[in-house]
């Protein structure tokens, strides 16, 4: 597996976990957690971070796929 292939994969599996949390946040579905539930706020910072992550797998990707020399 090249490198520039790891980032899109990863780009994709936290681009489909910050738009799954988005869809928590519309629907307002629950989470339970044993006998804990989980609010909705934790959805927004994951939103944050996953859609953060995405961005810079992929720009890192164009990096990758737009030079030829390795990206360090």
């Amino acid at each position: 597996m090249t490198e520039r292939l790891y980032l899109l994969i990863s780009g994709s599996v936290f681009a489909l976990v910050g738009f799954f949390h988005i869809i928590r946040l519309i629907y307002q579905w629950s989470i339970q957690v044993g006998v804990l539930g989980i609010p909705q706020w934790p959805s927004l910072l994951a939103i944050v971070v996953a859609g953060f992550l995405s961005i810079w797998a992929f720009r890192v990707a164009s990096h990758l796929s737009s030079s030829p020399s390795s990206f360090h």
